[in-house]
């Protein structure tokens, strides 16, 4: 009996220190495990802020190589953070998908169904022509990235519902289906690549153009955006010749 007392005071003075012991370690390990999130973190905003700027300028083809070059991190890291390439090309533009799905939102809220639909088409190719990369993304899919598709989805379901409205009200063609709208984008994606920045004017030229063909009979006229320069085409066309940037 009295051994078995005090096997058990033992067991509770052995606990007790292991207890002291646990509440004086735990905060020094759970600042580590802060710091090293907190790391991750920033690795994860390096990358992806690369990834956009060089996106942007010179379109999805970058290597990864070069975007782990200008965030300042292994290809390890990078690796880790984005296991393959389409994940990391979904994750630089899952903030400006949802940009894109929620402009379709935004047009929706036009009295003017018509007015809501140019103004949409017109800002997409906008962002097209500011950023290389997105020209390419808004004509590929990535199955494994949920939130990307997600956007994706929205942005579709609005926009047929906008078109829908803007025929209703007897401005947009009868004949007009969503899938001309990838046209329109592929066109207008093409444009971008050709003239880059020596004729930037070429694309919203384009898309003007095509929202007259996208017009019903009778519908309020869409202005055209200013062409561009004579000198501006030049040098497109002389850039195109060349393969320059």
């Amino acid at each position: 009996m009295a051994w078995t007392c005090q096997l058990h005071a033992r067991q509770v003075v052995a606990t007790c220190q292991l207890s002291r012991y646990t509440e004086v370690m735990s905060p020094s390990r759970t600042e580590k495990e802060r710091s090293l999130r907190a790391d991750a973190e920033q690795n994860r905003e390096r990358i992806v802020e690369a990834a956009r700027a060089l996106f942007a300028e010179r379109g999805i083809d970058v290597t990864r190589e070069d975007i782990a070059r200008r965030a300042g991190v292994g290809m390890a890291t990078l690796r880790r953070r984005y296991p393959t390439r389409a994940d990391l090309v979904a994750g630089a533009f899952e903030e400006k998908m949802w940009l894109f799905a929620t402009g379709a939102r935004k047009a929706l809220k036009d009295p003017d169904p018509w007015h809501g639909f140019c103004r949409y088409v017109t800002s997409l190719c906008a962002m097209q022509t500011s950023d290389r990369g997105f020209a390419d993304v808004l004509t590929m899919a990535f199955p494994s990235a949920a939130r990307f598709e997600a956007a994706r989805d929205q942005a579709y379901e609005d926009f047929s519902e906008l078109m829908k409205r803007a025929k209703a009200a007897g401005a947009l063609r009868e004949d007009f289906v969503a899938e001309d709208l990838i046209i329109l984008v592929m066109a207008s994606a093409g444009v971008v690549a050709a003239a880059g920045q020596a004729a930037p004017r070429s694309a919203p030229r384009l898309v003007g153009y095509l929202l007259q063909a996208f017009a019903a009979p009778g519908a309020p006229p869409m202005p055209l955006p200013p062409p561009p320069s004579s000198r501006q085409m030049y040098k497109a066309v002389t850039r195109l010749h060349d393969g320059t940037n």
